[in-house]
């Protein structure tokens, strides 16, 4: 693993801000074995994948992101609008898994 050498492990555990548990997110990982996190705006292709490969143990394929823009929303103050967020969809190596049921030991 030269990639956690490439980056603070410091860094690395700050990355990943929470998986993404929804129905679609689900049949994408069923489908195309991947998992979507959402991650710092400011992450890299390489830094997540050297956090996800450091945090859960697994071998990670390939990386794709996509930056989300925030909903516009009506306030009583007038528009307002919530915070652009950023996901990755993690593609893991066959054979691998990430299983976010299970009870943290």
């Amino acid at each position: 693993m030269n990639a956690t050498v490439k980056y603070s492990e410091e860094r690395l555990m700050k990355v990943l801000l929470a998986p993404v548990i929804s129905e679609k997110a689900t049949m994408v990982a069923e489908k195309n074995e991947q998992v979507i996190f959402r991650v710092l705006k400011d992450a890299t292709k390489p830094e997540i994948k050297a956090a996800v490969e450091l945090l859960f143990k697994v071998q990670v394929e390939s990386v794709q992101v996509a930056n989300r823009m925030g909903k516009s929303k009506r306030t009583a103050k007038g528009m307002g609008r919530r915070n652009h967020t950023k996901q990755a969809f993690v593609c893991l190596k066959p054979g691998q898994e990430i299983n976010f049921t299970e009870e943290a030991k």
